[in-house]
């Protein structure tokens, strides 16, 4: 066994800069995607079913690239020609988007942009795991989440930059602004520039060698119960079948047939592996997720609803913030735009705040530990969201965006940290990857069920989102606690 080298600061961030780029590959489209889709025609009701595209390319792409990357080896790397083909498709979409000239192609961009910066996500979380010690996991994890931050505040208020550099900001219907056709330009160029130097200025360790490392996590032993997940099978597909038939005798809406289909799609390959003695990437991923640990567990549940909420603010932002800060409902107004613009700034913000939080959030962590750090981080943006119904002027709402930097800096660096140290290295990949599947089921929640939600509970006001938002961040709080907290190598029970 050999010790893992500690890193300095110039190291971590060297690793860590390919965030600011790939960033760009969210930013941009949750701030834009929604207005870019009621341009060529959508409604407000249909925008979430059009969200569907990348969640669902996101629950295949991350666990199949993270099995291969673990069993990946070359001159190049282990993750890093992953993570490069996945910017470059990321940057070619990023160019394509706001080009299109009619919604099923704004769609299939948008498709196309999901599942290239899943092909790159998941390989570069490993890769920062790959690097770092258990005890510089929480920190490096925080480095990556301030990259992150940054380019989602470039990235967020881009359009709005360009618009203050003179690009026109009016589109008529079935056009895209030259302003955010210009962001997404220079997004494409930067979200490369990024990954790029994180590629060419960083090695790998061999996989032998993070074996070797007496950090790495020891694999536990589990026994292949084909009985237990033949049972597991007809449960999923039992209870897909039972809420078919409830769907169906309330009239719901087809989003939510979506999630009827994933039971029973489920279901139906814990099935199949089950027959299959031979591991395959899909065998090895559906035994991955059956013999998850306690703690892996609890922590899906913590991601299930904590992006849960983020994506309900990502699609109602801004017709929410249109309506009760700007008086419009109507696409492509001047007024709605306002609102559109002022809400990437909103977004940049909390962005922004959420770097600075990542100064404050370690000696939380020293004082409190990992699961009380994030409970209270995410009560404190649950907080944020609801002050968000009682203010009238927008210019106050950057307030509002304290809470929510909060929040941000501690859902995309804490959980991270909390799972890795409980990784062997040959499986940080695939277990990554799964564990981004409890980020992209949320989103087929969201677009499946939030609508319905709003039409039955608040008449369709689309601001009644940021109660649903809170009450997951409250949630997810409440789960944390259950979490084995790693950053002490507390051997206590969790609460």
């Amino acid at each position: 066994m050999i010790a893992r080298p500690q890193l300095d600061a110039w190291r971590i961030c060297r690793i860590c800069i390919g965030a600011f780029g790939i960033q760009f590959g969210f930013a941009l489209p949750q701030a834009n995607a929604t207005r870019i889709f009621q341009n060529f025609g959508a409604s407000l009701e249909t925008v979430p079913l059009l969200w569907l595209a990348g969640p669902i390319t996101g629950l295949i792409v991350q666990p199949l690239v993270g099995y291969y990357s673990d069993r990946t080896w070359t001159r190049y790397g282990r993750r890093r020609p992953y993570f490069l083909v996945g910017a470059l498709f990321a940057a070619c979409a990023l160019i394509a988007m706001p080009n299109a000239t009619a919604l099923w192609i704004a769609m299939v961009t948008f498709w196309l942009l999901d599942a290239s910066v899943n092909f790159a996500m998941g390989p570069y979380r490993a890769f920062v795991a790959d690097q770092l010690s258990p005890e510089q996991r929480s920190t490096g994890n925080l480095v990556y989440m301030s990259f992150a931050s940054i380019g989602a505040v470039v990235g967020s208020l881009l359009p709005w930059a360009m618009t203050r550099l003179g690009a026109p900001t009016q589109a008529g219907a079935g056009e895209i602004s030259t302003a955010v056709k210009l962001a997404f330009y220079v997004g494409a160029a930067l979200l490369v520039a990024a990954v790029c130097w994180t590629a060419f200025s960083n090695r790998e360790y061999p996989p032998e060698t993070l074996r070797q490392f007496d950090d790495a996590a020891v694999e536990p032993v589990t026994r292949r119960s084909v009985s237990r997940m033949r049972r597991h099978a007809l449960a999923w597909i039992g209870g897909g079948v039972l809420a078919f038939l409830v769907a169906w005798l309330a009239h719901a809406r087809p989003a939510f047939y979506v999630l009827v289909l994933a039971s029973v799609a489920y279901g139906a390959f814990v099935f199949a592996a089950s027959r299959h003695q031979g591991e395959t990437a899909f065998t090895s991923i559906i035994d991955n997720l059956e013999s998850m640990s306690a703690s892996m567990r609890w922590l899906a549940v913590v991601q299930f609803c904590s992006w849960f909420s983020l994506f309900t603010l990502f699609i109602y932002t801004t017709p929410a913030v249109a309506r009760l800060h700007f008086g419009s409902a109507t696409p492509g107004s001047p007024a709605y735009e306002s609102a559109a613009n002022w809400v990437g700034v909103l977004f940049g913000t909390y962005n922004a705040l959420g770097a600075l939080a990542a100064l404050v959030i370690p000696s939380v962590v020293r004082r409190l530990g990992m699961r009380r750090a994030h409970l209270l981080n995410l009560w404190i943006g649950a907080a944020g969201l609801l002050s968000m119904l009682l203010i009238r002027d927008p210019g106050w709402l950057l307030v509002s965006m304290i809470g929510l930097g909060f929040a941000w800096a501690s859902i995309v660096s804490l959980p991270y940290a909390m799972l890795a140290n409980n990784l062997p290295p040959q499986k940080m990949g695939v277990s990554m990857g799964i564990f981004n599947i409890f980020i992209v089921i949320p989103q087929l929640l969201t677009v499946s069920v939030l609508g319905w939600m709003l039409e039955t509970f608040a008449g369709g006001d689309p601001s009644f989102a940021f109660v649903i938002a809170a009450a997951g961040w409250l949630l997810a709080g409440l789960a944390v606690l259950r979490v084995r907290d790693t950053a002490t190598r507390d051997a206590a029970p969790p609460i």
